[in-house]
């Protein structure tokens, strides 16, 4: 009872805190727009931590994030090499190909407008595959290695992006294109010059999309099918011999590489779109 009396009475302090943050002069400041989420997930730990020790709740069914933290400290080379393969070798070199693959296609079906009749509508029947249907497929294609699960990552991503796309190179406004008609551009320099800018805050939206369905799809992947690592593959595996605190450690890990990387592609459209009002603001 003490144990959950004192995470109760952390979780108030922290919360005070934060409102005082969020709500006083440095509010608007970065310092508090990154301590205000970082004293909230602390909160939550503190929160958590209290509660499964003071409850008694048993380690199989929620395991503390002390002991957690310690699996993570004492497994860190398992970890990594799960990391390399499940999010550097299967959902990055998945989610480049898909992305380039959909930026390619966008352009055809602007170019070739009875495409986007035709070609849309397929696209969005194969985005509606169920991934559990997809992924033994791919693994029977290309194999259990990583091939398979960048195989799964490009169908996943490829229709977020494919969309937002051919939307964003149809934003534009017909005073914008007459323009460009005046200065006798052609559609190449039309693209490049005034639709494909125009597009971006689009494409980027598409992109932070992408990058959380690059690493489920990734994982996902490697439960019907993989080398004796992986993410995916450990967490099957540990969950069969009640190793919950290593499944919640591989988690940990996918939750944070998945925040990092929307993390960057963020920061890039950040400094991509930096004449876009959202980013102005």
């Amino acid at each position: 009872m003490i144990w959950v009396l004192a995470s109760l009475a952390a979780w108030a302090i922290l919360w005070w805190i934060n409102v005082r943050l969020v709500n006083g002069p440095m509010g608007k400041t970065r310092a508090a727009k990154i301590g205000a989420p970082v004293l909230f997930g602390a909160a939550l730990l503190i929160l958590w931590e209290g509660m499964v020790r003071g409850l008694n709740v048993s380690a199989v069914i929620l395991p503390p994030p002390s002991t957690i933290g310690a699996t993570i400290a004492g497994s860190l080379d398992i970890l990594w090499v799960d990391f390399v393969q499940t999010f550097v070798k299967g959902a990055l070199s998945g989610y480049i190909i898909g992305v380039l693959a959909a930026l390619v296609t966008a352009v055809v079906i602007d170019r070739v407008p009875f495409l986007k009749r035709g070609l849309l509508p397929v696209g969005n029947f194969v985005a509606a595959l169920p991934i559990v249907g997809v992924a033994p497929i791919m693994v029977m294609w290309f194999g259990f290695d990583w091939h398979s699960k960048a195989a799964v990552v490009v169908i996943m991503v490829f229709f977020p992006v494919l969309v937002n796309t051919v939307g964003g190179l149809n934003d534009t406004t017909a005073m914008q294109r007459d323009l460009m008609k005046t200065y006798s551009a052609g559609y190449w320099q039309s693209l490049f010059k005034l639709r494909l800018p125009a597009a971006m805050p689009f494409i980027f939206n598409g992109l932070k999309i992408a990058t959380t369905l690059a690493l489920i799809g990734a994982i996902v992947a490697e439960f019907f099918g993989s080398p004796i690592k992986g993410m995916g593959f450990r967490i099957s595996t540990e969950v069969g011999r009640l190793g919950l605190d290593m499944v919640w450690a591989e988690i940990a890990v996918a939750a944070v590489a998945g925040t990092m990387f929307y993390g960057v592609v963020a920061a890039i459209e950040k400094g991509v779109t930096f004449w876009h009002p959202s980013q102005r603001g």
